[in-house]
């Protein structure tokens, strides 16, 4: 009887509130005052939930989103409480934390205390700054990152004579900022006793000059060389890396990272979990080549929990436009006897792309060239068709110059495109140059995927770009380009708007790692990972959104960045 009575009064109040329009109001009635322990009020809160756009004030209840509703309802929840933080928004904008789907997180905390070549402008200058970072470090110490850019002073490439004479102590082994090709001194060349007798290695180039001689540039596999004797960071060195990166990340709102690396990587962030040093959840990608060991791994422990969680792999098709090694249909624009090659073969893509999927395991593939991208979407096509229907979510990393005849095929398909906005405003000055005007009219193709229906995921690719949503935004909706020849817009119709911009950086990135149920958008329940901005990015002029800030960073309902914040 007394059941009775309960399940009718709980009929009542539900009613209640459906006559009363006023679904909210009955939430706020149903938490108790003392389980909220954060809210933020005077706020534009763009929620990602189509069934609730925006809101004015959001509560926070532990690591979870208690309510998404107005500034009133909620400054009334926690009045007189004082163990409630409350945050005065003042009408900045909040959303849900941002997800960067592409990084390489300790090789960019490594890259934070690195030489930093990437604004080095002319030969001179570049040679200049490694001679001073040289003299910081003991002898012996291999000076490594960067992520130097030839096109700064018109495309030559770096020499190691340009840098012998400044580093007679170190070897160098330093990449170019997309890390498809690096540049190391005669000093690490002997170390990897690469030689003018060396062989190139199938999908990569030892530059040679005139005579033979290795010049000191080695383009994607033939990295492998000098990448096999540099000495391996220490844990504790790794430890260090990735604490620089998660406060890094934590200062430009980002809450959430995809990781392209490495079982090594996986077992940094353990340590980080175990010892309670993490700050930002991370999707952790490992290598296709090993998908039996990723197999055997969430056989024995599981996919991880809502801080690390693992299943996918990494592959590579091709290299980079910069580098001229993105794999191509037709030959360069300016180097008509080339059009790149494959790093991997396509029959060991698909051979992995079949075998990983049949164990329900997420296959995430760079493809950067047309030809590239044309390959992985037939082995995305075949391997469907091939495994039956089931909810894989195939990816491809940077898909920055499809062929046109190829844009349809991601929606069609349901191929997810993770990409890159930043590296659009960036190749942009200079990439007609290397595929010319026409191949450029659907590359960087943000406005022609999502109108195939693709569900389009945006992150950095960090350490090759700042991990910064806000300057990504910038990029996916003005397309300026960097050297400021493009006010308009370098290939102005592929812009998307501001919340297409947003939905790539947090639902859409969510639901890139299967994680579009715990997070990616402000909705009771979900993990209450946020950013505060100081103002409203769909009120603000385009060309303006780089200068909005970030006030404030919260993952899990802990405030992880502030302004003045150790």
């Amino acid at each position: 009887m007394k059941g009775s009575i309960v399940i009718s009064l709980s009929i009542r109040l539900v009613a209640a509130c459906i006559t009363a329009l006023s679904l909210q109001g009955c939430a706020t009635a149903m938490i108790p005052a003392n389980d909220v322990t954060l809210a933020i009020v005077n706020a534009r809160v763009w929620t990602g939930n189509p069934r609730q756009p925006w809101a004015t004030a959001v509560a926070v209840s532990g690591d979870r989103i208690a309510l998404v509703g107005s500034s009133a309802e909620i400054s009334k929840l926690v009045k007189n409480r004082p163990a409630v933080r409350i945050i005065d928004a003042a009408g900045g904008m909040v959303t849900p934390g941002f997800i960067d789907s592409h990084v390489h997180f300790i090789d960019g905390g490594f890259r934070l205390a690195s030489v930093q070549l990437r604004e080095a402008k002319t030969p001179a200058e570049f040679v200049a700054r490694i001679k001073a970072y040289a003299a910081t470090v003991p002898a012996g110490t291999w000076i490594t990152g960067g992520d130097w850019d030839h096109q700064q002073w018109g495309g030559e490439l770096p020499r190691r004579d340009w840098i012998d004479s400044v580093t007679p102590n170190n070897p160098v082994w330093v990449s170019r900022l997309d890390g498809h090709m690096a540049l190391a001194n005669s000093q690490a060349l002997a170390a990897a006793k690469v030689t003018r007798s060396t062989k190139d290695v199938e999908g990569g180039t030892i530059v040679r000059d005139a005579g033979g001689e290795p010049t000191g540039v080695l383009k994607d596999n033939a990295q492998s060389y000098v990448n096999a004797v540099e000495p391996p960071p220490s844990p504790a060195m790794n430890d260090r890396a990735l604490d620089a990166a998660m406060k890094y990340v934590a200062a430009r709102g980002v809450t959430s990272v995809h990781n392209m690396g490495s079982f090594g990587d996986l077992a940094t962030f353990e340590r980080a979990q175990k010892d309670g040093r993490l700050i930002a959840r991370i999707y952790a990608v490992t290598p296709i080549a090993q998908w039996e060991r990723l197999r055997d791994t969430v056989a024995n422990r599981g996919r991880g929990d809502e801080w690390i969680r693992i299943g996918g792999l990494k592959g590579f098709v091709d290299g980079s436009l910069g580098s001229h090694t993105a794999a191509m249909l037709a030959p360069f624009t300016d180097t008509p006897a080339d059009s790149g090659f494959f790093v991997e073969t396509a029959d060991n893509l698909y051979r992995w792309t079949s075998e990983a999927d049949q164990v329900g395991l997420q296959v995430v593939v760079h493809a950067i060239g047309d030809r590239a991208i044309r390959t992985q979407l037939d082995i995305f096509e075949r391997v469907a068709r091939e495994n039956g229907p089931r909810d894989r979510r195939f990816r491809i990393e940077h898909a920055q110059h499809p062929d046109a005849a190829d844009i349809p095929r991601f929606g069609a398909l349901g191929v997810i495109p993770s990409m890159q906005p930043y590296h659009a405003i960036d190749d942009g000055r200079w990439a007609e140059k290397v595929i010319g005007p026409e191949r450029a009219r659907h590359t960087y193709a943000f406005r022609s995927l999502l109108d195939t229906g693709a569900r389009l995921v945006l992150g950095s690719d960090w350490f090759v770009a700042p991990p910064a949503p806000l300057e990504g935004i910038f990029a996916a909706v003005t397309r300026r380009t960097l050297d400021g020849r493009n006010p308009a817009g370098w290939v102005p119709e592929q812009k998307i708007t501001v919340e297409e911009a947003l939905r790539g950086y947090t639902i859409n990135a969510a639901f890139a790692s299967f994680d579009d149920d715990i997070k990616g958008s402000i909705e009771r329940g979900k993990l209450a990972d946020l950013v505060l901005i100081d103002r409203d990015l769909t009120r603000m002029a385009p060309e303006t959104i780089a200068g909005a800030t970030i006030r404030m960073t919260i993952v899990g309902g802990r405030v992880v960045y502030e302004p003045g914040m150790r």
